[in-house]
């Protein structure tokens, strides 16, 4: 079954963290990259940040276009990956061991629906 993982990062916790713990993070970003593209991931990207965001709405009829992104959060999408795996469980391990699961961020594990158009 197919998982997409949103990746959230918090950049007051990266701000605080030492330099020190800012290059482990960074480390673990690749190990995790590599790790995960060698054995699950389908497709992936990083995002630039929350405030290169464009919001549009349609209300009454008329496109409405809000500059930056559409919540206010202390968080923000960083990146996705698509993932495939046996079950939820095997996802949540994945999530679980992405670096900003555990430095500050977050990463949400929605499953895909595999759904075709009608022909």
């Amino acid at each position: 079954m197919k998982y997409l993982l949103l990746i959230y990062k918090s950049p007051q916790a990266e701000a605080e963290m030492s330099p020190t713990a800012r290059d482990e993070l960074r480390r673990g970003y690749g190990s995790y990259g590599k790790k995960l593209m060698d054995t699950v991931m389908k497709y992936g990207e990083l995002l630039q940040p929350a405030e290169a965001a464009t919001t549009v709405r349609v209300r009454n009829g008329q496109r409405v276009i809000t500059d930056g992104p559409y919540v206010e959060t202390a968080e923000y999408l960083a990146g996705f990956a698509l993932i495939e795996c046996a079950d939820l469980d095997e996802a949540l391990e994945w999530a679980a061991g992405h670096p900003d699961a555990r430095h500050g961020g977050g990463v949400e594990v929605r499953p895909v629906v595999d759904w075709r158009p009608p022909a």
